[in-house]
């Protein structure tokens, strides 16, 4: 059996496959109060039977200004967390685990009239001047993923991720473009991590299963002010002190720009493999990862330890059985007789 198809005991998960679909933002809630509608259901539950080991739930706001969007999902109240306790429910039942992202956008709030921020620096000219943050917004949002966090685990997901990447509010903190406090949040490289430790040092105590957290590990920068590798990776050590279960590698977000590197399926799994140099923690690899065959690679070759496929699911939310075809995965194990007569090749 291939190792992407095959069950795992990773992370503090039982997996029955080591495909995740990554978080990505739908932004479908039209009515603007963060609850889960229809369509969350309809889409989740159809990657749940299309075999996905772990489903990690779009960016979930952890207050209304944190938001990337007015559309996004929320989990700053507890009828959200009833709500989505219903959807992890029927997640399970159809087989799958089931995590949360827990999020704050910071100054990437697109709908805030005074977005947060460690510092008063915009995004850029289409989002709202942000505000910097007094240590009373430290506080108040630090207790909001806390508070989350509890929230979600009520609604019985089997893990959280703390959303650190992409140019949102942790992310903003760790880098020195966007962090230029001169208080114990800003300056070194351990001050400006402060913001996340305190936050999982919070949430350890309300939430005992797994705590993932998400990096953007380059800002694709070309003026030698953001982050070294080599600065992650000592924030990957410090996460895995902290007891953190995985890390979920990206890049990018920071700053408007794409990145400055070719574009390929696996193009951000060098930057997994760095990561995954330094600790002994699972680290998961995604970026355009359409391809079983490089999926399995990167598994075989121990270049991440989980894969995560987001546009592939996208198009195919049966991808795992295209995977077993593609892999010639003999043991792969289709949701019902079914669904197997109608991915039969």
């Amino acid at each position: 059996m291939s190792m992407l198809l095959s069950p795992v005991q990773i992370a503090r998960l039982d997996l029955k496959n080591r495909v995740v679909m990554p978080p990505m933002c739908m932004y479908e809630v039209k009515s603007e109060d963060g609850l889960p509608t229809a369509f969350h259901h309809a889409h989740y539950g159809a990657r749940a039977i299309g075999g996905v080991g772990l489903i990690i739930q779009e960016a979930t706001a952890v207050e209304p200004d944190g938001r990337l969007t007015k559309h996004d999902l929320g989990l700053w109240n507890d009828a959200q967390g009833e709500a989505l306790s219903h959807l992890v429910e029927e997640l399970h039942a159809f087989g799958a685990k089931v995590g949360a992202q827990i999020c704050h956008a910071g100054r990437k709030a697109a709908d805030a009239l005074e977005p947060l921020a460690p510092s008063a620096i915009p995004y850029n000219d289409s989002f709202n001047d942000p505000i910097q943050m007094s240590m009373d917004d430290i506080v108040r949002i630090k207790a909001a993923f806390v508070a989350a966090a509890k929230r979600a685990d009520a609604a019985g997901y089997d893990m959280i991720e703390i959303h650190a990447a992409h140019g949102y509010l942790i992310n903003q903190f760790f880098e020195p473009m966007t962090n230029q406090r001169t208080d114990a949040y800003g300056g070194s490289l351990e001050n400006r991590f402060r913001f996340l430790k305190e936050i999982i040092e919070d949430i350890k105590p309300v939430f005992a299963k797994p705590i993932w957290v998400r990096l953007s590990v380059s800002a694709y920068d070309e003026t030698g002010l953001q982050n070294t590798i080599e600065d992650y990776q000592q924030i990957a050590k410090w996460l895995e002190e902290l007891g953190v279960s995985c890390l979920d590698i990206s890049t990018g977000g920071l700053l408007p720009r794409r990145p400055n590197i070719p574009i390929y399926g696996g193009y951000q799994a060098g930057f997994s493999a760095k990561i995954k140099e330094a600790v002994k923690l699972p680290v998961t690899a995604v970026g355009l990862l359409h391809s079983p065959e490089l999926c399995e690679y990167l598994l075989q070759y121990q270049q991440a330890d989980l894969v995560q496929v987001g546009r592939g699911l996208i198009g195919n939310p049966n991808w795992p059985a295209h995977a077993a075809s593609v892999l010639h995965d003999h043991d792969y194990v289709i949701y019902n007789d079914s669904y197997a007569r109608g991915l039969a090749k």
